[in-house]
């Protein structure tokens, strides 16, 4: 999702180092690569073997390790996120501290399972200058690997923010401060819409303005979702609703997926029990985990062209335009939005060429999470259907194709035209 200017930085960089590493026979500093789709997770058991070999069996890709976990993650063919005191701002205004860090960076940055550093959850635009200057740190010293940040959602305050204004102007402000202060690598926040009494009205809105921010910046973005219920205002999501999250979260363009939470003391619900075993939601993912991998690779090449959803509208989204060449057919009825009642409808997300304007890959989501529907879908055929379960394309109609859709699941479908 790299823009050209980004681009055109990276290049005049690599151009300006290249005499020097020819000179010296030093090879150039390789910047973080994005690799695999992420799927993760937010509040973890320690790094053991089982917990090791339960994550990856479940399609986890990424897991949280101390420096003496991190071959544990390589044991068992897994990327590791790296938490540690010292991975704190502050640490850099200690010189004792961040020669302690400095010798941190030496021993693990070279580990085949490192792939990022995390340094804080839900900062405080107030905190960015302090959390740039340890990312520019981190950069120079390891740029291979990812500095992780995790953002507040649209329902934070403005107290939260550290920024003024109604919801959606405060909260642009404040991922305009981030991404202009900080210059992250990825873009990742938490939104959780499951209450007991019904679906809390932002996780569109909030998925929408993340997602213009990341295509701007020229960066991925990942989305924490709800997996557990950790106060009584808060409901355990059922497995259909998880299939819900999964697929929204591609059609908007994610990358990464993250769960909150997989296994934490006082929550219920998760991806683990306290004893390790897993709970049903456990079983459910380790089929969707590998359906949002599969699809979100095929996915990474393209860009994200538009968003658009048929039935109900939602806070911060928008209806197919007459120009948009896929089409629903026949559309979904238009239905008044109403929380905390479920959002019904179809969402289609289009995807295209990263230099072009004209999509050839569709999404197509049944919003619906309580049934499954039929939905069809015209366009400039042929088409072409992907099965997220086998990685194939299978070849479809001509102009009109007809999606099966299960409740809150989705079909890719791309044209050669």
């Amino acid at each position: 999702m790299m823009n050209a200017r980004r681009l055109e930085s990276v290049v005049g960089l690599l151009c300006a180092l290249a005499p020097w590493a020819q000179a010296t026979g030093a090879s150039l500093p390789a910047a973080w690569q994005l690799g695999a789709p992420i799927v993760t997770y937010w509040a973890g058991p320690p790094m053991t073997d089982a917990a090791a070999r339960q994550m990856a069996e479940g399609g986890w890709n990424l897991v949280w390790c101390r420096e003496s976990e991190l071959d544990v993650a390589r044991r068992h063919g897994l990327r590791a996120q790296l938490y540690d005191p010292l991975l704190r701002p502050r640490t850099l205004d200690d010189p004792a501290r961040r020669a302690d860090l400095d010798a941190l960076i030496e021993r693990v940055k070279k580990h085949p399972a490192l792939y990022a550093y995390f340094l804080r959850d839900e900062p405080n635009a107030a905190d960015f200058p302090a959390l740039g200057r340890m990312v520019a740190y981190l950069r120079e010293r390891d740029p291979a690997r990812l500095a992780y940040i995790n953002l507040f959602p649209t329902y934070a305050n403005n107290r939260q923010l550290g920024t003024q204004g109604e919801t959606v102007a405060a909260y642009k402000a404040y991922l305009r401060r981030y991404l202009t202060v900080v210059k992250p690598a990825l873009l990742s926040y938490d939104h959780y819409q499951f209450a007991t009494r019904g679906d809390t009205p932002q996780y569109f809105l909030n998925l929408a303005l993340i997602r213009q921010a990341a295509l701007k910046a020229g960066i991925p973005f990942l989305n924490i979702v709800q997996a557990c219920s950790w106060t009584p205002s808060m409901r355990v999501p059922q497995p259909d609703e998880m299939r819900y999250l999964v697929y929204t979260t591609l059609a908007y363009g994610a990358q990464g997926i993250s769960y909150y939470v997989y296994s934490h003391r006082g929550h219920t619900g998760g991806i683990a029990r306290a004893d390790g075993s897993p709970t049903p939601l456990y079983h459910v993912l380790k089929t969707l985990n590998r359906e949002f991998a599969a699809i979100a690779s095929q996915l990474q090449p393209l860009r994200s062209l538009g968003v658009y959803h048929a039935g109900m509208l939602p806070p911060g989204t928008e209806p197919p335009p007459e120009s948009l060449p896929f089409r629903p057919d026949p559309a979904p009825k238009q239905m008044e939005y109403k929380p905390p009642r479920p959002v019904r409808g179809v969402l289609i997300g289009c995807f295209g060429p990263l230099h072009g304007s004209r999509p050839t890959h569709a999404l197509v989501v049944n919003l619906d999470y309580r049934r499954p529907i039929v939905q069809g879908l015209r366009g400039p055929g042929p088409w072409e259907i992907f099965d997220a379960a086998s990685g194939r394309w299978k070849r479809a109609s001509a102009d009109r194709v007809e999606l099966c859709l299960p409740p809150g699941g989705g079909r890719l479908a791309r044209t050669a035209r």
